[in-house]
């Protein structure tokens, strides 16, 4: 433990955190990219210092995508589409900094409680892990869907259902994940790499509100952010009060992020919907800066990132994009995963250094909270072109393609569609992120059982799977049945 204090492990540690403040903070530029740009830095430190670098680095970007998510509606990694909607409408109400506060508190609080996961449970839960196959992952993928349908789409289920449906069709156009052939590209080569869902993203989230305010419509972008104050006390209280909604996303991020390649974001979309299912006459409603909206997927986010070094670790299973990364770094570093890792003292090492980022990550991103809030205190004309220049770079930064900044205006136009005609667009990124995991994980499910469908409903897990499947499908029409008739029996009472 007292390695990891020395100035030579701490110094690029606190670095390594800060450039993941600000790569995860500028739209477009993933968590994944930048633990990717700074391991060609850990080589040339030694093997403590190089580890600090990159799980410090895989904790702080996660977070730092929340906030121009909070005052630009623009979320700067996908696992931060989730808390968007809520975030920036506290803003918009005067708590930009209290929202990150209470966001920052929660990420670092949901990071060590998934960490201490990690030490106590992570043979037992990676073991569970390779229980799936593609059919238990197909399943997952279709839970998260629906979980995300039913929670954003405003009251109007079917136009959320419609969303996904023309988000999973986006993530289709391209080449084929198992024959390798293009697909849906109707003439244009540009299109053969595929429809990145960041720039979209980016697009819909962001630049739909630009144009908002271009034709004269009252987007969220025509009130301005307002950073206001930190109120520590009452971030503190507000936490304590919904800590059942921390412990509850907590148990869904480990869960979740302990399942090879379902990443963060399904995570913080999964911990979303549970909390919107758990939480009675919600006011405001999710979506409309309700705390839990914030509080449940950031709560989820690092407990994910930290659970997806379960199979990681135990079996060298990467968890997620970040993990797989990291695990190649390993061997340079000369770490083997595997049980071996746990007796040679390795893995006490990493946790040591997982918990301690948590505590870092407080002042790396209050910091990065401070700089950015000072973007509340422009015009809105300057907010605007912020919004654009924000948009365009982290769209361009993907592949230095202007075909995905093309893609990111026309998401942003079809976005403005969508919203002039009440579509949520929350379920069409979510249909663009696990489309093509439904795809691939259907096909190969059917091609190793030789097209036999009931093999995907002979598992325990896979049945779990489908009967809550049955449940988040029957919730909305039991809901809009529970509250006619108590519309009905009021009626009674009064005539």
């Amino acid at each position: 433990m007292s390695v990891i204090l020395e100035m030579d492990v701490l110094i690029p540690w606190i670095l390594a955190m800060t450039f993941g403040v600000f790569v995860g903070s500028t739209p477009g530029l993933t968590a994944t990219m930048a633990v990717a740009l700074i391991i060609p830095f850990s080589f040339q430190l030694e093997k403590e210092a190089a580890l600090a670098m990159v799980i410090g680095v895989s904790f702080t970007a996660i977070f730092a995508g929340d906030i121009p998510a909070t005052f630009l509606r623009i979320p700067g990694t996908p696992a931060s589409a989730a808390a968007t909607l809520d975030a920036h409408r506290l803003a918009l109400n005067g708590k930009g900094k209290q929202t990150l506060l209470v966001n920052l508190l929660c990420s670092s609080l949901g990071g060590i409680l998934g960490v201490a996961m990690l030490i106590l449970i992570a043979p037992e839960l990676a073991a569970f892990a390779l229980k799936f196959g593609p059919y238990e992952y197909f399943w997952l993928c279709l839970v998260g869907l629906s979980l995300g349908v039913t929670v954003s789409s405003n009251g109007r289920p079917m136009l959320g259902v419609l969303a996904a449906v023309i988000g999973c069709a986006f993530a289709y156009v391209g080449v084929d994940p198992l024959t390798n052939k293009s697909r849906f590209i109707f003439g244009f080569e540009e299109l053969s790499e595929g429809l990145n869902f960041i720039p979209a993203m980016i697009g819909l989230f962001g630049m739909s509100e630009v144009l908002k305010a271009v034709v004269g419509q009252s987007g969220t972008l025509s009130s301005q952010p307002t950073a206001g104050p930190f109120r520590w006390r009452n971030s503190v209280v507000k936490i304590m009060r919904h800590f059942p909604t921390v412990l509850q996303s907590v148990l869904t991020g480990t869960a979740i992020g302990a399942l090879p390649g379902a990443g963060a974001d399904i995570a913080a979309w999964g911990a979303y919907g549970i909390s919107e299912k758990t939480t009675r006459n919600a006011k405001p409603v999710f979506g409309e800066g309700n705390w839990r909206g914030v509080i449940a997927p950031t709560s989820a986010n690092n407990s994910a990132v930290a659970a997806a070094w379960i199979p990681a670790l135990v079996f060298g299973i990467p968890g997620d994009a970040v993990t797989a990364i990291v695990l190649g770094a390993f061997l340079v570093y000369d770490i083997t995963p595997g049980p071996a890792l746990f007796e040679t003292g390795n893995a006490d090492f990493i946790f040591s250094i997982a918990i301690v980022t948590q505590l870092l990550l407080i002042p790396a991103g209050l910091l990065g909270i401070m700089i950015f809030s000072q973007i509340a205190k422009l015009p809105r004309g300057i907010v605007l072109t912020a919004v654009v220049i924000f948009s365009v770079v982290g769209s361009y930064a993907m592949n230095n393609s202007m075909v995905d900044v093309w893609v990111m205006f026309g998401f942003g136009l079809f976005g403005l569609i969508l919203e002039q005609h009440r579509v949520p667009l929350a379920p069409l990124i979510l249909g663009m992120i696990l489309g093509p995991k439904i795809e691939v994980y259907l096909r190969t499910g059917l091609i190793s059982s030789s097209g036999d469908v009931q093999i995907a409903f002979s598992s325990v897990i896979s049945k779990w799977f489908v009967l809550m499947l049955v449940l988040i499908s029957v919730y909305p029409l039991i809901n809009r049945i529970r509250t006619k008739l108590g519309n009905n029996h009021d009626a009674r009472r009064q005539y």
